[in-house]
This record gives C-alpha cells, structure tokens and sequence, in this order.
C-alpha cells in the first residue's frame, strides 16, 4: 500500500481534526501518500481531494469542527453510488481509507468493503456515544462539558427566579449524553430514550422536593425520548414551578475539544495506521478499559450499545 485517503463523514464531533491530524502525520511518517477528501463520501464521489502532508495538519488540534468538512450522502446509500465511489479511488491510486465517523458512516465503510474490495479501517466520531464495543467516542467528552456548563448557568438562574428549566440535550437513539450531564449537574429529572417515561412520578416526586423548600428544578431530556416542549406541558401546573424551556442544539457539537478528546483521537488516528501498515482492514480503533483494539465491522454495526443500568439506578438515588 501507498497512498491513503482520510475522510470525515455524518455529523462532526470535536476532536475529529486531532484524529485527521494523527492519522495523516502517522501514516506521512510510514511512508504513504496521504489524501484529504472534503465533505464525506459526498466529496469521495465529487472527486473533492487534495494532498495532505505534516504541515498541513498543523494548528488544527485545537479546533471544533472538522478541517476536511462533513456531509451526509444518499447516493453513497446505494450499491451504484459504492460501485462509482471504488472507481473513483481506484482512478486515484488510494488503496485504503480511514473513515472517522457515527454509525451511518462505518456502515458506509463497510458496504465499500464487502461490494467492492476497498479496504477502510474506522475511527468512531460522534457525540452521542452510541458505537458498541468502545468506552468512548471521539467528542463525547467535549459534547458532555458543553452541556453540562450549559445546565449550571442554567441552575443559577433557577435558583434566583424559583424556576424549572427543561434542558433538551442531544441523542436520537442514546440518553448516554443526557444521563451523565444531569448526574454531573444534580438535575432533579433524566429523561431518556432507554426508558418510557412516568410524568406522573416525575411531576409527583419534583412537588414533594418544591414542598420541603427547594428553590429550583432541572430537567435533562435527550430529544429522541421527548421534546422539552412535551415535558414542559406534562410538569408546568404540577410541580409548583414556573418553567422555562432550553434546546442547547448543535451548540454541543462546537468547540474546541478537551483535553481527553484530544488525546482519545491522536490514539486513534495512529492506531488506524497501525492497523493499516499490519494488514488489518474491516475494523474500527476502539477505547477499551484504557487501551485501544481493534473491532470487526461486522461486530460493532450487529449490536446496540447499551447504557450502563448502574448509572441509570444511580441517577435515580441522587436525583
């Protein structure tokens, strides 16, 4: 193998330029040329490359965001728009991709693999934490102090009116994000897609904390389990508050990633080159119990990630 294309697919997350950062200078230190492609797969069948070498990457680590940009791509959906995309890196002498992205985006990967023979190695980028088989995600720590900043300044202000405030954070299929945020911010309720939810004994257990003098309240939900306007008119005549709504929205995606992010991601990106220069394609790099393996495709895209119970019994008794 020479030549290596890097590419960043689905929604950003902070951290993934140290990833693009790691993998381009690891593998430029192997010996491969090293291609950049803009927008995702998007850009892949654009033909939208451009050669990237160590300076090239300098400066970005401490960036949100993704210098090579992202997109989602419906034609890269279907068997002839995999078909088109391994033309065009075979026209382009790549003989491998690092795809840093969600699960949309390893699934890409791994179709490409299978249909057509290129071979990918995955770097797991997304805020929601929902990949299986790894701890961590690229951006997942940054996303989380975002909002759990967020939800403090929130609390101040709570407190200061007597108010509720109804946080909505991010996560369609995972309350990993809106979980951990409200333990680490003492938030009185946790709504999650994980587990229907009980009004009733929301709104119940809220008034009798409103009763016993508690001067505010905090109310995390992650939007694939309601909207925050559902649950402000489930509790507003309930629970003693007068309420107020807060969608923190793609806020969480920005900023420049922490410094766990930072390293979790150059981890990563070397590891992806690793994998590469061994021969090791069909994986995803992922964080397990402090080191990083290397996970088939086919493991990690047949299983759900599930949210530790303990965590979720915990937040219950603190709460």
């Amino acid at each position: 193998m020479k030549k290596i294309a890097v590419l960043t697919s689905g929604g950003d997350a902070p951290g993934m330029n140290a990833a693009v950062r790691s993998a381009v200078r690891t593998a430029v230190t192997e010996g491969y040329e090293v291609v950049g492609i803009k927008r995702g797969y998007s850009g892949l069948l654009d033909e939208d490359m451009f050669e990237m070498n160590y300076s090239a990457v300098g400066g970005i680590m401490e960036k949100g965001g993704t210098i090579l940009r992202t997109s989602r791509c419906e034609e890269f959906r279907t068997e002839q728009g995999r078909a088109r995309a391994a033309e065009i890196l075979r026209k382009h002498g790549i003989d491998a991709l690092v795809v840093i992205g969600g699960e949309g985006s390893l699934t890409g990967a791994m179709l490409l693999m299978e249909e057509t023979g290129i071979p990918s190695v995955g770097i797991p980028g997304t805020i929601d934490n929902d990949i299986a088989y790894t701890d961590m995600c690229i951006g997942v720590d940054t996303c989380l102090n975002t909002c759990v900043e967020n939800i403090q300044k929130l609390k101040d202000t709570a407190s200061s009116h007597e108010r509720a405030f109804v946080v909505e954070v991010m996560g369609r299929s995972s309350g990993y994000v809106a979980l951990t945020a409200g333990i680490a911010t003492g938030a009185e309720a946790i709504i999650i897609p994980e587990r229907p939810v009980n009004y009733e004994a929301i709104a119940e257990k809220i008034w009798n904390e409103r009763k016993r003098g508690k001067i505010n309240c905090i109310i995390v939900v992650a939007e694939g389990a309601a909207s925050a306007y559902t649950v402000a008119r489930h509790m507003e005549h309930r629970i003693g508050y007068e309420t107020r709504i807060t969608i923190l929205g793609h806020v969480q995606r920005g900023g420049s990633p922490t410094a766990f992010d930072r390293i979790l991601a150059s981890r990563m990106g070397y590891e992806a080159i690793q994998s590469i220069k061994d021969g090791e394609f069909g994986v995803m790099i992922a964080l397990q119990s402090g080191k990083m393996v290397r996970v088939p495709y086919s493991k990690v895209l047949s299983e759900k990630k599930e949210l530790d119970e303990t965590l979720i019994k915990m937040a219950d008794i603190l709460s």
